[in-house]
C-alpha cells in the first residue's frame, strides 16, 4: 500500500469556507472514486490554515487510474473551480510504509 498526503495551504480566513465546500461538493465524489480516505485534517499548531488529507492506494498505478477517473467527472471539475481561489499553495507526497508500519 502507498499513502498519498495532500496539503492545501488555505488563504487566511478561508478554512471554514473550504471545508464547507468540500463537505457539500467534494467529499462524496472523491471518496466514491478514490476509495480509501484515511483521514482529513486541519492544522492547529505550526503552519496554520493547512488542510491535510491522506488517501491509501494499492499502488502508484491504482492512484493514477483513480485520479484519472476523478478528473473526468464534471462535478469534480466544478468543485475544483470553486475551491481553487481559496487555496494559496498545494503540495503532495507519496509515502511508502516501512516494514513495521501497521499500514502496509
Amino acid at each position: 500500500m502507498i499513502v498519498e498526503e495532500r496539503n492545501y495551504t488555505l488563504k487566511p480566513g478561508k478554512a471554514g469556507e473550504f471545508m464547507a465546500l468540500y463537505q457539500k461538493k467534494g467529499l462524496q465524489i472523491q471518496t466514491r472514486i478514490l476509495g480509501n480516505l484515511i483521514g482529513y485534517f486541519l492544522s492547529e499548531i505550526g503552519d496554520l490554515n493547512v488542510a491535510v488529507h491522506l488517501w491509501g492506494y494499492e499502488s502508484l498505478e491504482e492512484r493514477t487510474r483513480r485520479r484519472g477517473l476523478l478528473i473526468q467527472e464534471q462535478v469534480w471539475r466544478d468543485y475544483i473551480a470553486a475551491v481553487t481561489p481559496l487555496i494559496d499553495r498545494m503540495s503532495n507526497r507519496i509515502l511508502l510504509p516501512t516494514a513495521f508500519s501497521p499500514i502496509h
